[in-house]
């Protein structure tokens, strides 16, 4: 399978990356990621400050994550990143290095992409491997951490990255295999260790600014961290920290073309402004129309044009729909209201004492706690007759003689009669309606548009506290032992502004109180009576207490046999209640707020050992497993056997198979009905269809109305309380090349197959039987949208697909890793030089039916990525150059283009089948290369400044037109690359 994936990939056009990657290898010799951290590689500490001890010698030995004994080169790939090589890219975050890192592949979730609907707004999770933000383990010092209360797309379990206390990082370590059998759940595609400073002596500061060359994008950075005492020496120390971050938000105004404008004539593409040509019940931008309730054209409700541009309809435009009005407001949604990413604020408090006893017993106690707010503004409410939030909601209601939404019409009615009652009002109870102009004709009058003056505006802001707690030591004959226990509490409130609420709409149009003429002279009080603060409380724990003891059994060729046994408690939960649940009934609830909610907790016991066996000089065997149980009723063991061999001394060969699982989340296992939105895409209609609609699959970007080519559906999954753990199995295979001191160069192959895979179903199947006339397939609900006024005969749209989660899948994910880092002195000038590169092989799922879908170099799995694809290739490769107090370090980053195409959206594959008709971006998003300059120079013994340019050449990344986190650009592949040319400068005082 190897073989054949390798040459299908050089086929496929990637020869020449390859063929690159594999030459940086031999002439960019480098240091191994996989050495120890305090040995200085480029990916590691550069320089030791007071908090850290001198370098080690080369023949050091230390504990890396994945492995209860200290070792040098595991038998897993492990890549090492500090706060110090952060700096050396220019990079402000633990959270943004690790965005950047070559295995994270399109699932990952990032702060732009929270700020455009996601479930879990205001968070940002890491995806190895390409699957998925539940499928990678987030450890604080080799402990689990407290789940982010939202699930990101309302299923899937993580932790959030901004909860990071940057400033204490000491290294952050990724283990890139499936490493079940010694953290449990979820550590399939791998695992990331926040490892914090053991200690810190005297006095650090940092101030930092930085903004694009367009004035956007501002970002500030303070912190302070002080500490005393020499651990070592003294066998006490303690330290304290704090730090405060701000990022601004960026608006899609703020960009520049195409990016920023829904007309996109000048890449050839559609002219979207709203105007005569996609005028509809659910495009009508942020202004109110009306039109007789008998039937007619529609016209601007109140005088002038409150948002965008005056302008008359041509005649074309009107023969065209006899809902176009003659007079209308052109606007540009996009550029008005659109967010790139929202505007973060973090600060966060640290204490940490330890303390040695006698000579080989040290104890700790660590306290955090941690702000982060995430807010933004966002499109204007809205008053559709749909509420997509996560059940179905008629498309119209009736109160009597009030108002309702107008069956088939997608529009309110306002009625002819107001009274205080708002039901059964008549010219004796009540007085004409003075929001209808119809009124006196006795006609209702049909209501769409959006509010003009109401813009909805969210916030998350989670509060974190932590603690933790351990002692290590040895007694006896050589035993060691390590207890560790940790507390987190993690409270999320959500506050949702400007969102309509439905009843309290129905009442102000019934007692006519609300101003729908001249909304400008409402005040503050029905305002807030139409769109009332919404404020939801969520939150999640996790306690555990975790003990291993280890000791050396007997000597062999290669060295000291080694065991270790322990045992691990912990209980984690969720408490996210519904921000808009129906429980009162359809009305009494908000339009467009996600209903997403869940509530859930378990205890998990384990056992769990490790056994390693050096039989000679050149072979090493390990072997390790886990026990867990969960009080839900699921267990499973998950073992491990791996091997390092070395032939010759420059040499290491390493390799393992591992068994893993993923507990089914408590979004899956629990939840509410959760409803996500996909846009409709050519590929999921027919001929025949759209005939009704006077258009075909060839012309359906510029010929078939709006409400087909531009509407969302929705996929709704019910919960599955009966749900299993997915099961894994991994292989890694690779080689460490160490040809001389200093220099390492390294080659991983990873193949990692997951069963029983938990998933929604593919909503393509249904969708695509549904518009050809088939029988829905078992397992599916389809929930056809209201008829199209404009085409009533023809068979509706697509609203919503049910369907329930399943263990059905099978999903793959193969590649390689390359890595290549060293360090060189040519006289007064130290060279060190990072290659970290990932090629995806496969990534692919297995339907129940044998049908396989592949994602490689497209835009899929949409259930697993949200249409942010899966990249072919990406890397990065750092060299920096050092003289005396003066660096200069470049990182070059590159991420491959992919097909505008995805299976799981009923596409053969790259087949080009979600590009827009005609496709003029073409078939493909083109590959994304970034440059990036840092220099640092030291003043002064304890005084020392930086400045970087990130995206020196000011490039921008491809069109793309589909992808839905974003406008037109992929929020993964762009990063904040998307703001182009962008400068920081710093200070840094140490004492």
């Amino acid at each position: 399978m190897f073989t054949r994936n390798f040459a299908r990939t050089l086929r496929a056009g990637t020869a020449l990356p390859a063929l690159s990657l594999a030459t940086s290898l031999f002439v960019v010799p480098a240091f191994a990621q996989d050495t120890a951290p305090t040995s200085t590689p480029p990916t590691t500490a550069s320089t030791p400050s007071q908090s850290q001890a001198a370098p080690a010698a080369d023949d050091a030995e230390i504990v890396v994550t994945g492995s209860l004994f200290a070792t040098r080169v595991t038998t897993s790939p492990v890549t090492t990143v500090t706060a110090e090589s952060l700096d050396q890219r220019g990079i402000s975050t633990v959270q943004d290095g690790l965005q950047r890192l070559a295995a994270n592949n399109g699932p990952t979730l990032t702060n732009s992409f929270s700020a455009n609907g996601a479930f879990a707004g205001g968070a940002s999770g890491i995806s190895l491997r390409g699957l998925t933000t539940n499928s990678t383990l987030v450890l604080f010092d080799g402990l689990r951490a407290a789940y982010y209360p939202l699930a990101d797309d309302a299923t899937r379990n993580f932790v959030d990255l901004n909860t990071i206390p940057d400033d204490i990082v000491d290294r952050v370590e990724v283990l890139k295999d499936g490493a079940s059998s010694s953290y449990g759940a979820d550590a399939i595609a791998g695992v990331v260790n926040i490892i914090t400073k053991r200690s810190f002596t005297g006095l650090s500061a940092r101030a930092e600014a930085g903004v694009s060359q367009d004035g956007i994008a501002a970002t500030q950075r303070f912190s302070v961290t002080a500490g005393t005492g020499d651990l070592d020496r003294d066998g006490f120390n303690a330290y304290i920290s704090g730090f405060y971050y701000h990022a601004d938000a960026v608006s899609t105004r703020d960009l520049r073309r195409p990016f920023n404008s829904d007309d996109q004539t000048a890449i050839g593409g559609p002219n979207n402004l709203i105007n005569g040509d996609n005028f509809g019940t659910t495009a009508a931008g942020s202004n109110l129309y009306v039109a007789p309730g008998s039937g007619g054209r529609y016209q601007l409700l109140g005088s002038g044009c409150a948002n965008g541009t005056l302008i008359q309809t041509t005649a074309a435009q009107q023969a065209a729909s006899g809902l176009v009005p003659t007079s209308m407001c052109q606007q540009d949604m996009t550029n008005r209201y659109g967010v790139v990413a929202p505007e973060i604020d973090r600060f966060g408090f640290t204490a940490h004492v330890a303390k040695t006893f006698g000579e080989s017993t040290e104890a700790y106690l660590e306290l955090n706690f941690q702000q982060s707010r995430s807010q933004y503004s966002g499109l204007p409410s809205s008053i559709y007759a749909n509420a997509p939030a996560g059940i179905y909601y008629p498309p119209y209601s009736t109160r009597g003689s009030g108002p309702s939404f107008a069956p088939g019409s997608g529009a309110l009615t306002l009625p002819v009669y107001v009274c205080a009652a708002r039901v059964n009002c008549t010219a004796a109870n009540g007085t004409l309606n003075p929001n209808n102009p119809f009124a006196a004709s006795g006609q209702t009058a049909l209501l769409i548009g959006g509010m003009p003056n109401i813009t909805r505006y969210d916030e998350s802001r989670s509060r974190v506290y932590r603690a933790a707690a351990g002692i290590n030591g040895s007694f006896g004959d050589d035993w060691n032992y390590k207890i560790d226990a940790t507390a987190m509490h993690t409270d999320l409130r959500r506050t949702s502004d400007g969102y309509i609420y439905i009843q309290h709409l129905l009442d102000v149009i019934a007692d006519g109180t609300y101003n729908f003429v001249n909304p400008s002279a409402n005040s503050a009080a029905i305002q807030n009576y139409l769109a009332p603060t919404l404020n939801t409380d969520a939150s999640s724990d996790l306690y555990q207490v975790q003990a291993s003891v280890s000791k050396a059994l007997f000597q062999l060729p290669g060295g000291p046999v080694q065991l270790a046994v322990g045992g691990s408690l912990f209980y984690e939960a969720v408490d996210s209640p519904s921000a808009n649940s129906d429980i009162n009934g359809p009305t009494q609830r908000y339009f467009t707020i996600n209903a997403f909610g869940t509530e859930g907790h378990r205890t998990v016991t384990s056992a769990f050992g490790e056994l390693s066996v050096p039989v000679f000089e050149f072979l090493e065997l390990n072997a390790s497993g886990r026990y867990d149980h969960y009080s839900t009723g699921q267990s499973n063991f998950s073992p491990k056997v791996g091997a390092k061999i070395k032939p010759f001394e420059m040499l290491t060969l390493r390799g393992n198979w591992s068994r893993g699982f993923r507990i089914p989340s408590f979004g899956e296992a629990n939840a509410l009905p959760t409803t996500g939105y996909v846009t409709n895409s050519a590929g999921l209609f027919n001929d025949a269809y759209l005939a009704q609609y006077g258009c075909s699959v060839a012309t359906f970007s510029t010929a078939c109305p709006q409400y087909l080519r531009t509407a969302s559906y929705g996929q709704t999954t019910l919960a599955s309380p009966d749900l299993k753990p997915e099961k894994s199995r991994s292989i890694t295979l690779g080689a460490v090349f160490q040809p001389i001191r200093n220099v390492s160069l390294s080659v991983d192959y990873f193949n990692i197959k997951k069963t029983d895979a938990i998933t929604s179903l593919s909503s393509g199947v249904a969708l695509q039987a549904y518009y050809a006339g088939n029988p829905i397939p078992a397992g599916y609900t389809i929930i056809p949208d209201a008829a199209d006024p404009a085409h009533p005969g023809a068979l509706p749209r697509v609203a919503y697909v049910q369907s329930h989660y399943v263990n059905a899948n099978t999903q793959k994910a193969e590649g390689i890793d390359f890595a290549a880092n060293g360090r060189f002195r040519f006289g007064d000038v130290t060279w060190t030089s990072n290659l970290d590169a990932t090629l995806m092989l496969e990534l692919s799922t297995t339907l129940p039916d044998g049908t396989r879908q592949t994602y490689v170099d497209t835009l899929g799995n949409f259930n697993l990525t949200a249409g942010t694809g899966t990249f072919r290739w990406r890397g990065s490769w750092m060299n920096s150059f050092a003289i005396g107090n003066y660096s200069l370090t470049g990182t070059a980053n590159y991420t491959s283009g992919y097909n505008l195409s995805a299976m799981d959206q009923g596409n053969a594959y790259e087949d080009c089948g979600l590009a827009p008709s005609p496709a003029y971006t073409g078939c493909r998003v083109k590959s994304y290369f970034t440059f990036d300059l840092n220099a640092t120079a030291k003043i002064a013994d304890k005084f020392t400044i930086y400045a970087n340019v990130l995206n020196l050449f000011d490039r921008l990344p491809g069109v793309d037109p589909v992808t839905y986190g974003a406008y037109l650009y992929n929020p993964v592949q762009a990063g904040d690359n998307i703001y182009g040319r962008r400068f920081t400068v710093g200070a840094k005082l140490n004492f």
